[in-house]
């Protein structure tokens, strides 16, 4: 009998894999939703949808490995991760998503933002230096963006390949209307060493600075949910080091 992994799970969410199979049990059934009808969609590789009931959805594995895992040095070649570039470009390039936009303005953002600097600095969660110079830096990211269909949450583990070529790319239950350079900035979060890879198969001119404000902004941000919820964002090459480069 396989045995039932548990591929990830806090009080908002959960994964479980058994054999080819993942299911997802969501607190929030509008993202199993927006899951669905984005893969329904998207013309780029995604899982098969197996069943759906409410707050849980069943999908199929996709073949292949996926590029890498944050914290540690990705092993994919560099026509993987142009690969992956270029898929990213087609989806950017698709129709805007019909649901509403739910992400959130530069406004929004840079609110959120100076509350977690102010959070972390406060109680003692990083020096206050680091933090100012990478409250810094996220500033370029706060600017007007023309909307793309945007995975939302692209990760480098979300991406699969196999013989250099993207197989699917999962999670999308945060997809919609966003900035194409967020996308990009998250899926080389960690492995900079990656990100001309990824421009290369991209295929566009692209505002390499936004994507480095985007490392910052996004690793501030994260940093209170990611230790409220048992992971750890100071282990070796995760959001503290990424911080921690940009000084």
């Amino acid at each position: 009998m396989d045995e039932v992994e548990v591929v990830v799970a806090h009080s908002e969410r959960a994964t479980l894999r058994v054999g080819d199979v993942f299911l997802k049990v969501d607190a929030d059934q509008a993202r199993l939703d927006v899951e669905v009808e984005a893969m329904a969609l998207v013309p780029v590789p995604t899982p098969e949808v197996l069943w759906r009931k409410p707050h849980v959805l069943a999908i199929a594995a996709v073949p292949g490995t996926a590029l890498g895992r944050l914290g540690e040095p990705s092993t994919a070649s560099p026509a993987a991760w142009a690969a992956a570039g270029a898929a990213i470009r087609r989806l950017h390039e698709a129709p805007l998503p019909p649901w509403p936009a739910r992400g959130k303005s530069p406004g929004e953002l840079a609110a959120d933002l100076d509350r977690e600097c102010a959070w972390l600095v406060t109680n003692g969660v990083l020096p206050a230096d680091l933090v100012a110079r990478n409250r810094q830096v996220a500033e370029a990211a706060l600017r007007p963006w023309t909307a793309v269909f945007a995975h939302g949450d692209l990760q480098i583990t979300h991406v699969f390949v196999d013989a250099d070529e993207v197989t699917g790319i999962i999670d999308w239950s945060e997809a919609g209307e966003g900035d194409a350079l967020f996308d990009l900035a998250i899926l080389t979060l960690g492995h900079e060493e990656r990100l001309g890879d990824v421009i290369a198969g991209y295929g566009a001119d692209v505002d390499l600075d936004v994507i480095r404000a985007w490392w910052s902004l996004r690793s501030l941000l994260v940093i209170r949910w990611l230790t409220e919820h048992g992971f750890d964002p100071t282990a070796p090459g995760c959001e503290v080091d990424v911080l921690r480069s940009r000084m």
